[in-house]
């Protein structure tokens, strides 16, 4: 643990990557930028499990974060690692505590602080994580809030051992938004299953974001399709396909 150091040593970052994240990341460059600062960078949407079969790097599986929070919390009750809950308004903040020690009676829970609050108060915040001495920070803020804050903040977080940002997790954690069906999960239409329990919200937005994270996807695989072809022409001496 980081406790162990003297506190100096600044937290491991884990993202996600799914639609909302390709898309954004393929118009705002500072976005690109702050995803590249993070260790670890899971798929959270099948679509990029898709897309990496056509790469070098084919990924066995989607890594749901609503999924691994349970495996997470299952090990870390196991290790006597602790939680720190960030993120939701305070009643959903609330909630979401009370959920987790429902159904994880052991897992210790640090802290907890609603996503509310301004830029400037930031500092505050970090020192009450640090001061509760969580091990793993679980950041819900919304993308790109949460991976913006969780860089800018990285060295005011030192202690922490991890910080895990997570999006919606906390609105499945309460019961507000239930998990589509298996089968709609396992062929990427998990999207539409949320849309419609929540039009409203979320129509406009996948609307937005999945054509250009599909664009994006097909470009990236055609390339690297492109590129697995000259390799192979080099080797065999072959010419490439007109």
């Amino acid at each position: 643990m980081n406790h162990e150091s003297g506190g100096q040593v600044p937290p491991k970052l884990v993202f996600s990557s799914n639609g909302q994240g390709l898309a954004l990341a393929g118009k705002d460059e500072q976005f690109r930028t702050t995803m590249m600062e993070a260790d670890w960078i899971h798929a959270d949407g099948m679509p990029v499990v898709l897309a990496s079969r056509l790469t070098k790097t084919v990924l066995p599986e989607r890594v749901s974060t609503t999924d691994f929070f349970h495996d997470a919390a299952e090990a870390a009750t196991d290790a006597r690692l602790s939680f720190y809950m960030l993120g939701g308004t305070e009643t959903q903040n609330s909630r979401v505590v009370a959920a987790v020690r429902r159904q994880y009676p052991n897992l210790m829970i640090a802290g907890a602080h609603h996503g509310y609050f301004e830029d400037e108060d930031s500092a505050a915040v970090c020192a009450d994580i640090r001061a509760s001495g969580a091990d793993v920070l679980w950041v819900g803020l919304g993308k790109p809030r949460q991976e913006h804050w969780s860089v800018m903040n990285r060295e005011l977080l030192a202690g922490v051992t991890w910080i895990k940002t997570c999006g919606g997790l906390y609105s499945f954690l309460t019961g507000d938004a239930p998990r589509a069906p298996k089968w709609m999960q396992a062929t990427s239409l998990e999207w539409l299953f949320r849309t419609s329990k929540d039009p409203k919200r979320l129509l406009a937005r996948y609307l937005g974001t999945n054509p250009v994270a599909a664009y994006r996807l097909i470009l990236h695989s055609e390339s690297s399709v492109s590129r697995r072809v000259r390799a192979w022409s080099k080797r065999t001496g072959a010419r490439e396909p007109i």
